[in-house]
């Protein structure tokens, strides 16, 4: 079933400038807005959240606004830089989230999530992961996710909140209690309906359509019928001007996998051949199929490393082809390297004596574009005493750092997420305890090494200027070894709570 986000900016304009005169920008809680010429009148086309908050509204005069607000910042709008930019902002969605996603003027993206969201894993994190990264970039945001174009929008934006995540097939149950200005209709019909009493989509629906369709023309049913879910509405996808793309027309429609397969290793051959003369290899590949009922199915790829192999990337993408809807039938084929990195071309060993370099890029690439590349990760040292802080996760090919972990004492096989309380018999201040039940189990200690005092980070937090962990290697009466701690020294409370803890496992 299809999915799609729609992202609302609602401070689109006024974010942007702010974002643009850096230091020079107002403070946030002083009233900004931006106007522009309306005729022979200057009129308010974009507002902050200060400026909303005391009481100023699009298309009001700008002399009524100055003449309301004290204080208020008035600067020129920008509607050619705000397309422009909402253009550059589409090309960065393409590139991160998905291979279908275009601009939704004036203020917000559309894009295509089929089969992509388990790649940010899933819905609700990908969602979180946009408005976070926006936010971070001073940009306010607002996102949803429906089973269509006209759905997605209206919840977007008037919806209060961040985020909407709507079940499959629960556009109707989402929507129904909105205004009918959430389906995108013409200003002067949305005042004619409320004039009759039509204030919600639920009044519109529960009225017959053909006086409607009479009185109003098609546009009224065809942006209902979008916001239902009932008629699909097609995206135009936006695409770099310098990407490396491979296109194929078909004079009947195909629509069986087999077909769809032999003409994707086709497209790929070529492609490669393109990417060849330019020096490069394809990170990320998307697969455009345009259907005869002006609908897109899409199939994105990924690669650890820059990657110029026609057999390895076929392998890829035919790997999902049992994804696509080909529904009638599929008139055109486009293949795309979003991402391409430089690849030059390497000698191959041919002598005896070198020995070839393990690659596990190919089977990284089949299992992250499976089950998704945020889960696929390995763990690399980091700088820190403090054993929870002293490990990251890194892609699973990333270049060693450099770190390591200390050799002067051993680590455990297995660190807990938390390390877990644990009960104990024993002497204070540096004794190793003689018993300690963990998990409800009692276990005698047979050997003990230890203490291993690690002290607190006082750079990151004051609570950690005078904490201490003292650290000890456990063995239990059944050979089975343990790292545990006591928090503080054993004298002084000040520096920890004097309780012991489980914090690993050793193999």
């Amino acid at each position: 079933m299809t999915r799609v986000v729609s992202l609302f900016l609602p401070m689109w304009s006024t974010d942007r400038l702010r974002r643009k005169l850096g230091d020079a920008a107002p403070p946030p809680e002083i009233p900004l807005v931006l106007t522009g010429r309306d005729g022979r009148r200057r009129v308010v086309r974009a507002a902050d959240a200060a400026a909303i908050a005391a009481g100023l509204r699009i298309g009001m005069p700008a002399t009524k606004a100055q003449a309301l607000v004290k204080d208020l910042v008035v600067n020129d709008a920008d509607p050619q830089g705000d397309a422009e930019a909402l253009d550059r902002l589409a090309l960065w969605a393409l590139r991160r989230y998905a291979p279908i996603v275009a601009a939704d003027p004036p203020d917000g993206l559309v894009i295509d999530t089929t089969g992509a969201d388990h790649l940010h894993g899933g819905e609700s994190a990908m969602l979180a992961d946009m408005i976070e990264r926006l936010a971070a970039a001073g940009f306010a945001a607002r996102a949803a996710i429906a089973d269509s174009w006209g759905a997605a929008h209206a919840l977007a934006r008037f919806v209060a909140g961040p985020m909407i995540v709507v079940p499959p097939a629960g556009n109707a149950n989402a929507i129904v209690r909105l205004p009918i200005a959430a389906l995108r209709l013409p200003a002067d019909m949305v005042d004619s309906l409320r004039k009759l009493g039509l204030d919600r989509i639920l009044d519109l629906v529960a009225k017959p359509r053909a006086p409607l369709a009479l009185r109003f023309g098609p546009e009224l049913g065809r942006r209902l019928d979008h916001a239902m879910g009932r008629l699909s509405e097609p995206i135009d996808p936006i695409r770099p001007p310098d990407i490396t793309e491979v296109r194929r027309v078909f004079g009947e429609p195909i629509g069986a996998a087999e077909t769809i397969a032999r003409y994707t290793g086709k497209l790929v051959g070529e492609l490669c051949d393109v990417l060849e003369t330019r020096s490069l290899g394809a990170r990320r590949l998307d697969l455009l199929l345009h259907r005869v009922d002006n609908r897109v199915e899409a199939i994105r790829v990924g690669t650890a490393l820059p990657v110029r192999d026609a057999k390895r990337l076929t392998r890829l993408l035919t790997d999902k082809i049992e994804t696509i809807d080909p529904g009638f039938g599929i008139e055109l084929m486009q293949l795309a390297a979003t991402i391409a990195e430089p690849l030059v071309a390497r000698q191959t060993i041919s002598s005896l004596i070198e020995t070839p370099e393990a690659d596990v890029s190919d089977l990284i690439d089949t299992l992250s574009n499976r089950v998704g590349e945020e889960r696929l990760y390995r763990m690399a040292p980091m700088a820190s005493d403090v054993p929870e802080r002293s490990v990251r996760r890194v892609a699973p090919i990333a270049p060693e750092s450099g770190e390591g972990w200390p050799r002067h004492w051993p680590r455990p096989a297995r660190l807990l997420p938390v390390p877990e309380l644990i009960e104990t018999v024993a002497l204070l201040p540096d004794h190793p305890p003689v018993t300690f039940t963990w998990r409800g189990i009692r276990r005698r200690v047979k050997h003990a090494d230890g203490p291993e005092r690690i002290f607190g980070e006082w750079w990151k937090r004051d609570a950690e200027l005078i904490a201490v962990r003292d650290y000890f290697q456990v063995e239990d009466e059944a050979g089975e070894r343990y790292w545990i701690y006591r928090a503080g020294d054993g004298e002084d409370l000040t520096t920890g709570s004097h309780r012991w803890f489980l914090h690993g496992i050793f193999g």
